[in-house]
């Protein structure tokens, strides 16, 4: 925590005496209100420093309780914390509604006001005075504090290191910045390209229901995740690794991976396998053949409530056991044993030219095996060995199969873009010894590189995508159910990481690493790629944005996929963390781009050009069928309420009737066919509900 003491500079601000009438007719439904009638909201704790404060019925605010505010020491400090950070971008102020008790209506600044991020740093302060026995309105602009970019803590705290006679705070308001009139434009003749069919994909590791994905349009489904890493195709076992302690396991009766494949290729989806390159595959499907054994290496902080021989690799005292037997559970092998897998599957399928296995994963997450896999693999990768598996397994794979495309290098998350595994291990985030070895290039540019460089060497191509993995990182949002509104809220506004430049990430990305909080993914891996090794695709196998049963679940999906179109994704595969069912809202999601109607109609296939004057409220993205030359617009409204927006068309002409498809809280079972228009000119005036989806389809050309 940073204090505010007597040693900032005081820099005093007129304050905005406005009366209680004057604030709530300011205020809009997007406001914030931290205190209201006597209590802290709802997601806010009280995190104050020599501080009581109680509610108070005697002094009112508008008829309704208030919190009085007692100091017991010089420089003591009320204070709120939010564990999930307020994004700024829509909010334009704070205003405090204040009575000061006798004693309290000098010239003198006696209270400073500042914000602090997730990270703890402090905003520039704000000083003022409550006027004694009156209630007044001090509007404090946020760039008045320094324009924070996300409030994570609230702080008025004492500035005369004296004991001050009590206060009342009757309303604390974030303000929302006003909103300029909402409009959308589509243009059908600029920045168009094609859509990637692969980026509506899925992870489903027991895939078996084929209908569930051809309903959905599930295009390709990634066999992936740790326990693939140890996978043993010839005896159809595995290890949990630390998803649960470290145990052998058996994936079925009959080759696992064989129903996988053909479960996809009667979905009409493609297979993305991943071939284990850790070094190790399990040895039997026993789940009491496990890494950690209790007796072998003495008690562990953690053990299997159903085999407590089975321990999670960590002593008593936290410390991680070291030293024991990676062929407690597992098999030493090489690319042999996944060449004759290769040719094994090759022969059960055809090539990936002929309707066998079209992709394959480098393995998955090599960056943090040292965490997941510790048992086999306890010391985090350098950039020469993460390099020399890559090579060395996706060479074995295009000997078996020169047109199946390779992805790589499958890392965990945004921390392994930039840096080695063997520098994270050991903590030297500053220091960074492997990276600076390596020219100090982050990992992701260097790897590009080295593919480069191996391509020109021998003349084949060993890395087709690019591929990273990557998870919303503030609390609540993936992985998670919907959570409460700010949380809902945080979740539709963080899919702008995936491309807005003037986005920062609520979460400790914002204050680790490069870029200040801007994460820009798509646009960030285009560019690498571009500079380093052009011509590679650019692939993101597991991603989740949460709230898989909630309406806020499916309009962040819905956003992501038209952000991964629009972007020029060449490949996508969503992890849904369990099953995903065919009523969830998120499986709607995937419905309104590959089956909207029930009966295979589709969104476009070449995005054009789309635009909304707000994204954060109101998204939309636009694409032309290249079937019909019908123009199918989806827009996606993020807000709590109604919006109404003008949707003008530029370069395209209507011939025929405006079909119009909805999916909102007032169906969750169905996305609806709102009666068809007449188009007439090339402007639409529509409303769209609050927390909807409403897909446009619009027969004509493009001129």
């Amino acid at each position: 925590m940073k204090y505010i003491t007597n040693k900032v500079k005081k820099t005093c601000l007129l304050v905005s005496l406005l009366f209680f009438a004057a604030l709530y007719t300011s205020l809009s439904v997007a406001d914030t209100v931290i205190i209201s009638k006597g209590a802290i909201a709802a997601g806010w704790a009280n995190w104050s420093w020599n501080t009581s404060y109680q509610t108070s019925a005697t002094t009112q605010y508008n008829g309704n309780p208030t919190l009085s505010i007692s100091y017991n020491a010089g420089w003591a400090g009320f204070s709120l914390d939010n564990s999930t950070p307020v994004n700024t971008a829509t909010y334009q102020s704070l205003q405090i509604a204040v009575y000061g008790s006798t004693g309290l209506g000098s010239n003198k600044t006696v209270l400073a006001l500042t914000t602090q991020d997730n990270a703890g740093n402090a905003s520039t302060a704000y000083y003022f005075t409550p006027m004694a026995n009156t209630w007044s309105v001090i509007s404090v602009p946020l760039t008045a504090l320094g324009s924070p970019a996300q409030i994570a803590r609230i702080n008025i705290q004492d500035n005369t290191g004296a004991t001050l006679p009590p206060y009342y705070i009757g309303a604390l308001t974030l303000v929302a910045a006003p909103v300029a009139k909402l409009s959308l434009t589509v243009d059908a003749t600029a920045a168009r390209h094609a859509i990637s069919p692969l980026i509506y994909g899925i992870n489903d590791i027991n895939a078996t229901d084929a209908s569930l994905w051809q309903t959905l349009g599930i295009t390709v489904n990634r066999w992936g995740g740790n326990e693939t890493s140890r996978y043993n195709w010839q005896l159809d076992t595995y290890n949990h690794a630390n998803d649960w302690f470290f145990e052998n396991d058996r994936m079925g009766s009959s080759s696992t991976v064989n129903a996988f494949i053909t479960a996809n290729k009667k979905a009409g989806a493609k297979s993305l396998v991943t071939v284990p390159m850790i070094g190790y595959v399990a040895k039997d499907g026993n789940l009491s053949t496990c890494g950690f054994s209790v007796a072998k290496y003495g008690p562990q902080k953690s053990t299997d409530p159903y085999r407590p021989d089975c321990g999670n690799g960590a002593k008593t005292n936290g410390s991680l056991v070291t030293g024991n037997n990676p062929t407690d559970t597992s098999l030493a092998v090489n690319t042999p044993f996944i060449t004759s897998w290769l040719n094994y599957l090759v022969q059960q399928y055809g090539n990936a030219n002929n309707g066998g296995v079209a992709f394959y994963n480098l393995d998955n997450e090599p960056d943090i095996w040292f965490s997941t896999h510790q048992d086999v693999a306890p010391v985090g990768l350098t950039y020469d060995q993460l390099m020399s598996l890559s090579t060395r397994y996706a060479a074995a794979i295009k000997a078996v199969d020169p047109g199946a495309k390779i992805l790589g290098p499958v890392v965990d998350g945004w921390t392994y873009y930039w840096n080695s595994p063997r520098d994270g291990q050991q903590g030297l985030w500053s220091t960074t010894p492997d990276r600076n070895a390596h020219g100090g290039i982050p990992l992701i540019p260097w790897y590009l590189q080295q593919m480069q460089a191996y391509e020109k060497k021998t003349g084949v191509r060993l890395l087709d995508y690019l591929d990273v993995h990557y998870y919303p990182a503030s609390a609540g949002v993936a992985l998670s159910p919907a959570g409460n509104a700010a949380t809902q809220a945080l979740r539709l506004q963080s899919t702008r990481s995936l491309w807005d430049p003037s986005y920062v990430d609520q979460s400790w990305i914002s204050s680790a690493g490069p870029n200040n909080g801007i994460i820009q993914l798509i646009p960030l891996l285009r560019n690498w790629v571009s500079a380093n090794y052009p011509g590679t695709q650019l692939a993101i196998s597991e991603y989740n944005w949460g709230a898989p049963e909630s309406i806020n679940g499916a309009l962040a999906q819905a956003d992501v996929l038209g952000i991964f179109g629009r972007e020029g994704l060449g490949l996508a595969t969503l992890w849904p963390d369990g099953t995903l069912s065919a009523n969830q809202p998120l499986a709607y999601a995937f419905r309104l781009y590959r089956n909207y109607d029930g009966l295979g109609s589709t969104f476009g296939d070449t995005s054009v050009s789309a635009a909304s004057n707000y994204p954060a409220n109101l998204a939309i993205y636009a694409a032309e069928n290249s079937s019909n030359g019908a123009l199918t617009l989806m827009v996606i409204n993020k807000t709590t309420g109604g919006l109404t927006a003008p949707l003008s068309l530029s370069h395209f002409t209507p011939s025929g009737v405006l079909q119009t498809w909805r999916y909102s809280p007032a169906n969750l079972n169905q996305i609806v066919h709102l009666a068809d228009q007449t188009i007439k000119g090339t402007v639409i005036n529509s409303t769209f509900p609050a927390n909807s989806v409403t897909l446009y389809v619009i027969a004509g050309n493009h001129t």
